[in-house]
């Protein structure tokens, strides 16, 4: 038989959904894969119920619903501060999966570079690679997830097309703070750099820290593509509602590779997330207000069985340090997890480049009820784990 495409061998699947597979297998609670065991919004669902029982069960124009770019340009434009078309700046896409993968795809020929932060969500170098692209790593540095400028810019003196920069940034937490964006702006300026933002977390920010959309700073929206999707805000990952907004020109050549990815996201979909798109800025706030309590909840769990973890800015993840359980590394530490204490999280090295095994991350996107579950079993970590060793 021929082989298969040569790229396959550069990623494995992700590591993420396996060890959800796992914990299914073993009835774990789920802390890996970072979706809610409660519903979204109310008046999303009935909307979905009224959707349903009506007309709109054929394909929608294939760079969005008009209603639905309309709204979204009046809510990203009122929270970004940026004027945005929706008949010219914004493309739908099948989640942001699709969204980032569009995005690589419309920037990057085979051969091209790209920046990439590290730690990463594991998509973002299956991007590259199935792009054509090489993927060149820029280190944030635990425990605080800092960079170093020196470091960016040998990165960008390579030649490079496009940098992906995640903010809210999944594994870690870690919103990027003014000054850091405004260096970032200034490197990819010097060296013609696109950048492509991946923002799925962009109203899950604690304060003091405040999210800033990069293509809001001065001549950086001309660059920018920035991703992002519904799934999180709303509590709807399984809908898969994401979009890219960007300058007309590089829309244009985004609604091409989209047609021909997914030809579009579902129309029912669509028209029923309209209706959460007009919320007030209320809910923005009160979603903030709901996660910063399950951070503080799970957080206090953490301190009280000592487990060491660096504090999430945003999002809804936090990275536990698990040095002193002596495991061979962080993928034997979680499958040994699953099966001994019923808690799945996610190996660290899955999102790093380089040897770091010491690390998992958690999240903790679950009812209360859930979390408290998950810490009670977590309470015998430590004991399970001396008995193991000794």
């Amino acid at each position: 038989m021929p082989e298969l495409n040569k790229k396959i061998d550069k990623f494995s699947d992700s590591v993420i959904r396996r060890m959800t597979r796992i914990a299914n297998k073993y009835d774990a609670v789920n802390l890996s894969q970072g979706f809610p065991d409660f519903d979204p919004p109310a008046e999303l669902k009935e909307a979905l119920k009224d959707v349903a029982g009506g007309s709109i069960h054929q394909y929608a124009v294939t760079w969005g619903a008009a209603n639905f770019r309309e709204a979204l340009a009046k809510k990203q434009s009122d929270f970004m501060g940026i004027d945005i078309d929706p008949e010219k700046e914004i493309v739908v896409t099948c989640g942001s999966t699709e969204a980032m993968m569009a995005a690589m795809m419309t920037v990057c020929s085979p051969g091209d570079k790209v920046v990439v932060f590290s730690p990463f969500y594991e998509n973002y170098a299956a991007d590259a690679i199935l792009s054509g692209a090489d993927p060149i790593y820029v280190n944030l540095n635990p425990p605080e997830f800092d960079f170093d400028p020196e470091e960016l810019e040998e990165a960008l003196q390579q030649g490079v097309k496009a940098l992906i920069l995640c903010n809210p940034s999944n594994p870690s937490g870690k919103v990027f703070s003014r000054s850091e964006l405004e260096t970032i702006a200034e490197l990819v300026d010097k060296y013609d750099v696109f950048v492509i933002t991946d923002e799925v977390y962009e109203h899950i920010v604690y304060p003091p820290n405040e999210h800033l959309y990069f293509a809001s700073l001065p001549g950086m929206f001309e660059r920018t593509i920035s991703c992002s999707s519904l799934s999180k805000t709303y509590s709807i990952t399984g809908w898969r509602l994401g979009y890219l907004i960007a300058p007309e020109k590089i829309i244009d050549g985004a609604r091409q590779i989209h047609d021909f990815l997914t030809v579009g996201a579902a129309a029912p979909l669509q028209e029923a997330a309209v209706t959460a798109l007009n919320f007030d800025k209320k809910y923005y706030q009160e979603l903030e207000k709901k996660y910063g309590k399950k951070r503080k909840l799970f957080l206090r769990g953490l301190d009280q069985i000592g487990l060491n973890y660096t504090k999430p800015q945003g999002a809804y993840y936090v990275m536990v340090d698990i040095s002193e359980f002596n495991f061979k590394d962080d993928l034997e530490f979680c499958k040994w997890m699953i099966k001994e204490v019923g808690v799945a999280a996610v190996p660290g090295s899955s999102f790093f480049k380089g040897n770091i095994k010491h690390l998992v991350r958690f999240h903790f996107a679950k009812k209360d009820e859930t979390l408290k579950k998950a810490l009670e079993r977590l309470e015998k970590l430590p004991k399970k784990a001396k008995k193991r060793n000794n």
